[in-house]
């Protein structure tokens, strides 16, 4: 039965509607699961030539039937971890609580759980007491936004954007023409990574500062080099540079066992030191994540290299001293 898993929720739900003697089709089985007409009809046609099922088309009714109404699928096994993983992942989608995702995808959850066999008790109400998920301070999408920028990228088609800065106002904005290659989701922002032909360059926005997007009859063809794993498999965080750097940091024993347990950078190298703490190293093309990282671990971080990252952090922390040693007046004095 492992070569149905893939597909076998839905062969459920199809075969629940059936029963029902509803005489679903393939457009109205589409719709409520949210897939194509041609997946459902793939889907009619593996049921009845790959499991035997007596599915026939009323052409009267306009929709299918089992000619032997005591036909069942064959039998699937779950396992206990197999229903806890679902129920977690439903639950995980509470970050995801501000884009047209959370509400797609805690649908089609909400239809898996209801597709599994009769046999299957699922009972998830303490999960939300006892399982939590803290999600990440995250910014709101706007669903016109978010659905165009996907059909896009999806049909490989140029796009007409218009950004603002953070925090800026209408008047700020900037209009663009960008050739959209990737939506990444990167601590609680979705940005858009594309070329921009007023910069000539790579130019990464967030989709929560995009006002307006229009699809534009062009299209444009993704350069073989920009794979993701180019893009975003071998840097600290998801801005794009040309130039690329080798980052070393030592980190006291105090914060050496919490930067050890987690994968930082994909490519990251450990050396372990005498006195109990650690230079971590890895190459990126962009310094400023790096360097706010650094900043997060305080006196327990040092930068060995390159030059450009001593001085980013070095002009911070003085900036930050300075708020301290001025004398300032207070503002609800």
């Amino acid at each position: 039965m492992q070569k149905f898993k893939p597909q076998y929720r839905r062969l459920l739900f199809i075969d629940r509607k059936i029963k029902e003697r509803s005489y679903p089709n393939c457009v109205r089985l589409a719709e409520e699961w949210e897939v194509s007409d041609k997946t459902i009809q793939r889907d009619i046609e593996y049921l009845r030539d790959q499991l035997d099922a007596p599915i026939a088309y009323d052409p009267l009714k306009h929709g299918y039937f089992y000619t032997e109404p005591s036909f069942s699928l064959p039998a699937m096994s779950l396992s206990e971890s197999d229903l806890f993983s679902v129920c977690v992942a439903q639950t995980v989608l509470s970050q995801f609580r501000n884009t047209p995702l959370f509400k797609k995808l805690s649908s089609v959850f909400e239809k898996i759980r209801d597709s599994l066999p009769d046999k299957t008790a699922v009972h998830p109400s303490w999960m939300d007491e006892r399982i939590l998920v803290f999600p990440e301070p995250a910014t709101k999408v706007n669903a016109a936004i978010w659905d165009t920028l996907a059909k896009a990228i999806r049909d490989n088609r140029r796009l007409s954007i218009t950004h603002a800065p953070p925090g800026g106002k209408g008047t700020d904005a900037s209009p663009r023409t960008v050739d959209p290659y990737y939506l990444v989701s990167y601590k609680g922002e979705w940005y858009l990574s594309s070329y921009c032909h007023l910069r000539k360059s790579i130019r990464t926005f967030g989709v929560s500062r995009i006002t307006k997007a229009a699809i534009l009859d062009e299209s444009f063809s993704m350069p073989a080099k920009m794979t993701k794993e180019r893009m975003f498999g071998d840097q600290f965080g998801i801005i794009w540079k040309d130039k690329f750097h080798k980052v070393r940091i030592r980190f006291a024993p105090e914060v050496a066992p919490y930067i050890r347990e987690r994968q930082w950078h994909p490519m990251q190298k450990i050396k372990d030191l005498r006195t109990g703490g650690i230079i971590v190293e890895f190459t990126t093309n962009h310094l400023n994540e790096v360097k706010d990282w650094v900043l997060s671990w305080g006196p327990n971080a040092t930068v060995l290299g390159p030059p450009a990252l001593v001085e980013k952090v070095c002009r911070e922390l003085k900036k930050a001293g300075e708020n301290y040693r001025t004398p300032r007046r207070s503002p609800l004095a």
